[in-house]
């Protein structure tokens, strides 16, 4: 006898994401993932001065908007035949790596952390930290008064297993509330060379606006010290303690076995330089990434139009009656394929690629530690220690590109606006990858087309009703008690989801 569980809207993520699935003899035989909201930011832009492009997209979310904002000025470097100096396309990598740490830290201790760690048992807790004392002490005042479900922060709890180890989880909790401000500190890491944060004002075609100083270097490397004390002695040791409590997650959630990465911090002006490589892997082989490939499907999609168009042809049209549809997003495919994209796409992809010795040699030693296998990465568990790991070496190539930085050196070419061209802006969202297709005619946008991380991921069923990543990676999870879906909540967050980018 089957039964459906419907989880909407699905907590600690980003925007309004909708889970269904069937279980029949306990496990997940059919999933169906769905966006529930329309926004069109992809219309907005028609008629638009192309300037204007960097800015609105931004807006598309608060969590990611640098990464929007690079995308959309490298397809405009593109569209007017630019190539930044030095110090502007440092300076991008610099606001785009603070903006992937301030991403990462969250969506572990904010979002996803909380789906192991007992926040119960700090009511146990003994010791004299006194932030934990504070929050043992909220905690407390909301179970005598019966309101921690609607006001907790903490939400769901579900009648599962969590962590045993007290003192696992009460490093936790404080990490939790460390995290709040390491998070911080790297917005403002990111607002140094931004001017502010969420939507950075200094990005431009040809590089950025702001002015290379001793001054923000000093604090920019401040700041990151701070954060890099915190992944080394907190972020790490947290992910790998989660890890050795659930090691049942390494065998979940495997997802459609396809990866997609553009790639991201291009290392100098020449092409293929990037420290995080781009790749395609489809059906176990690797292959170099061809944007010409990128098709998006809208068979089962709220859309009237366009199913199997390139993004340069891309079109919006929504269709909110559409009979059989059940999801705002699209459907993006890569040679046909869904991919997962994310930061374990990026780590395969780099390690695939072998020319980030640091990156090999940290994934080397993370499956040391863990003890096992490269494939068991491919689960819920792999997802969120690629995060991890991904964060550190990130972090730490921020000292390098620092150093790099020439103070008062030129930080942008000037150019002017072509009566018609196009480009595409290929990099990675915290997420996973980001493409941002422009196309401008009479020097004004004619088409603007967004295929985003979430997207991907998220995507509902295609035209010939092959499930997206998520759905598949739901298909054999056990669900011990349908009143309680843990499980299927626990697959779904590690791959990040981010509604408000996936339907823009």
């Amino acid at each position: 006898m089957s039964k459906t569980i419907t989880l909407s809207p699905v907590t600690r993520i980003e925007g309004h994401l909708g889970i269904k699935v069937e279980v029949e003899d306990g496990k997940v035989a059919r999933a169906q993932v769905s966006g529930e909201m329309f926004r069109g930011f992809e219309n907005l832009l028609r008629g638009r001065d192309p300037l204007d492009a960097q800015y609105i997209t931004q807006r598309i979310c608060g969590v990611c908007p640098l990464d929007h904002g690079i995308a959309s000025v490298l397809a405009q470097d593109m569209a007017y035949q630019l190539t930044p100096p030095d110090n502007g396309r440092i300076v991008r990598n610099l606001m785009q790596a603070a903006n992937f740490i301030a991403s990462h830290i969250t969506h572990f201790y904010l979002l996803s952390a909380l789906d192991f760690v007992d926040v119960a048992m700090i009511t146990e807790y003994q010791g004299k930290d006194h932030a934990l004392l504070d929050l043992q002490a909220w905690v407390k005042s909301q179970l005598a008064s019966r309101q921690v479900y609607p006001a907790a922060p903490f939400l769901p709890r579900f009648n599962t297993k969590y962590l045993a180890d007290k003192d696992a989880n009460f490093g936790a909790l404080k990490h939790y509330l460390d995290a709040l401000d390491i998070r911080a500190q790297a917005q403002k890491m990111a607002a140094l060379f931004a001017g502010k944060v969420p939507h950075a004002a200094s990005l431009v075609p040809g590089g950025v606006t702001v002015k290379v100083t001793s001054l923000n270097l000093s604090q920019y490397g401040t700041l990151l010290e701070q954060v890099r004390d915190f992944i080394d002695q907190a972020y790490l040791p947290d992910v790998l303690a989660v890890a050795a409590a659930f090691p049942e997650y390494f065998s979940l959630g495997r997802g459609c076995g396809n990866f997609l990465s553009y790639g991201a911090f291009p290392e100098s002006r020449e092409a293929g330089s990037k420290f995080l490589a781009g790749g395609a892997q489809i059906k176990g082989q690797w292959q170099p990434v061809d944007p010409d490939a990128v098709t998006e499907e809208v068979g089962q999609s709220r859309f009237s139009s366009g199913t199997g168009l390139k993004p340069f042809d891309g079109e919006t049209v929504a269709a909110p009656e559409k009979k059989g549809a059940y999801s705002w997003l699209k459907a993006p495919r890569y040679r046909g394929e869904p991919m997962e994209v994310g930061p374990l796409a990026r780590t395969l992809a780099a390690y695939q690629d072998g020319h980030n010795v640091e990156l090999k040699t940290a994934v080397d030693n993370l499956l040391k530690t863990l003890g096992r296998p490269a494939t068991d990465l491919l689960s819920v568990m792999g997802r969120h220690a690629a995060r991890a790991v991904e964060c550190k070496l990130v972090a730490d190539r921020c000292v390098v590109w620092l150093d790099q930085l020439k103070p008062d050196a030129p930080s942008f070419k000037d150019f002017s606006i072509p009566d018609a061209g196009r480009g595409c802006g290929l990099t990675e969202a915290a997420r996973g990858a980001l493409g941002h297709w422009l196309e401008i005619k009479d020097r004004k946008i004619s088409n603007y087309q967004c295929v985003v991380p979430t997207t991907w991921n998220c995507s509902p069923r295609d035209d010939r009703g092959v499930p997206g990543p998520v759905e598949q990676a739901l298909i054999g999870v056990a669900v011990a008690d349908a009143e309680n879906p843990m499980e299927v909540a626990r697959v779904v967050r590690s791959f990040d989801p981010c509604l408000a980018c996936a339907v823009h």
